[in-house]
Formats: C-alpha cells, sequence, structure tokens
C-alpha cells in the first residue's frame, strides 16, 4: 500500500469512527447485497407452513365410519355399509369380506383378530386349524357355532400376508365392530388375542390380561388366548381352559 492509499484508508476509517463505529465485528467484507437476495428467500420452514395451511384435509376415515355404522338398524344392512366403505385398503387386495358365522342373537359373541389365507378363501371367520381348535374349545363347555356362539373379528379382510392390522386400520373399522356387537347383543364377549384386546378394551399383553373379566362396549368380556397362539403353544391351553370355565359360569350366573 503506497502512501496516498495509506492516508486515503486512514481518513476513511476517521470518518467511520465519527459515525459511531469503533469496532470491527467481522474478519471480512459483507456483501449486503447477497445478504439481501438471502432475506428474500422464503425458509423451508415457512413455505412448509404455508403448504399445510392451503393444502386442502383429507377424509375424515373414522368420523365417516362411525356415521355409515350408526345409520344402520340390522346385521345384513352393516355387512352391506362395511362393502361401501371406499377407505380401508385391505378390501381391493382380499378375496371376500369375511363378517359373521355362528348365530346372530347368540349369548356369546367370539371377537377374533383378523382373516387368515382360509378365512379368505371361504368368506367365514375361524375355519382351517384355527377354527377347528375354536370348536372343540367352545364345545368343551357346551357351545357350539352353530346354535349358540355368534363369531366375527376386529378387521373383515385379510391383511396382506397375514401381518398384524395397522393401528389405523383397527380404528377405522373399529366403529362398525361396535355397532355389529350392538346389533348381535351377546350377553357376554370372547376377546380373542392382542388386536382384538387393542380394539376392544384399548390394551394389550393377553399373558397378562387372559383370565380376568373386563368390559367392552358394556358387556363383560373374557381376554383369551387365539387359537392360532395355542396351536404354536400348546402349554397355554391350561390357561385357557380356566378361561374358558369362567366364561361356562359366568354364563350360568347370568
Amino acid at each position: 500500500m503506497d502512501s496516498g492509499e495509506f492516508h486515503s484508508a486512514l481518513a476513511t476509517l476517521a470518518w467511520q469512527v465519527e459515525l459511531g463505529a469503533d469496532e470491527a465485528m467481522l474478519d471480512g467484507p459483507l456483501d449486503r447485497f447477497a445478504l439481501d437476495a438471502v432475506r428474500a428467500k422464503p425458509k423451508v420452514a415457512d413455505v412448509a407452513a404455508e403448504s399445510s395451511v392451503s393444502a386442502p384435509k383429507g377424509p375424515d376415515v373414522v368420523g365417516e365410519a362411525v356415521s355409515m355404522a350408526a345409520g344402520v338398524q340390522d346385521l345384513d344392512a352393516l355387512r352391506t355399509a362395511i362393502g361401501m366403505y371406499p377407505h380401508c385398503e385391505l378390501q381391493r387386495g382380499a378375496r371376500n369380506l369375511v363378517f359373521s358365522d355362528g348365530v346372530p342373537g347368540a349369548r356369546v359373541m367370539v371377537v377374533g383378530e383378523a382373516p387368515g389365507r382360509d378365512e379368505d378363501r371361504e368368506g367365514r371367520p375361524f375355519v382351517g386349524r384355527a377354527g377347528q381348535l375354536l370348536d372343540r374349545m367352545l364345545g368343551a363347555i357346551g357351545l357350539s357355532r352353530a346354535e349358540s356362539v355368534y363369531i366375527t373379528n376386529v378387521l373383515p379382510w385379510r391383511p396382506p400376508q397375514n401381518r398384524d392390522p395397522k393401528p389405523e386400520e383397527i380404528a377405522m373399522m373399529a366403529p362398525f365392530l361396535s355397532r355389529h356387537i350392538a346389533l348381535a347383543a351377546p350377553e357376554v364377549l370372547i376377546v380373542m388375542g392382542n388386536i382384538s384386546c387393542q380394539a376392544l378394551l384399548g390394551k394389550r399383553g393377553i399373558t397378562r390380561l387372559r383370565g380376568s373379566w373386563d368390559t367392552a362396549d358394556g358387556r363383560p368380556a373374557m381376554p383369551m388366548f387365539h387359537p392360532a397362539y395355542l396351536l404354536r403353544n400348546p402349554i397355554a391351553k391350561r390357561d385357557t381352559w380356566a378361561d374358558l370355565l369362567a366364561v361356562k359360569a359366568r354364563l350360568e350366573g347370568l
């Protein structure tokens, strides 16, 4: 820097000090034009917030299920309403709507989890090996689906590869299940498996829940191991026998 540039820089600095700039804040000069351009750009968060406000909301799938279920007055109409419900994607991959089996109006109503392959093929709940075991279990306390038991599932369609139902699937079909119970009007519910306990009792942990009476939709409910679980864990049949005897005693006392 020559003598002229030095004195010019010194004069500029003195002028800035007179204006009140008495401390250097940056190591280099600041490009105010570039800064203004950055400030003019909307932030990603602002764009997302604006989009969420302006984007149309999706349908209230649970509210629509509540409305449809409340409008039916008998089981045939309920089956039709479930078939017309457009928001559960499971029906796109299922062969049949699995609605119920047994005797409507029976004192005992069994609520399972979801159809499997055999149920999907036949359109009835609890068929195949698990269904055969259920029939033997009920027969041991003098009950049968042909005369004294009504059976349904939490979900009416088979999940792909028999996976567990998703929470949103349970939530959207729960109003139909509640209406199903109200129209069937059983005295006692048998709630089989974790998924059924989650849907009707708002709880999971069937090993802890089984054997103790609870209440579902205003009715006494006995949580039990699912027959499919018993096929994999035969040692649990002893506990299930105790649960069945509790159901028998409850029916005799009503």
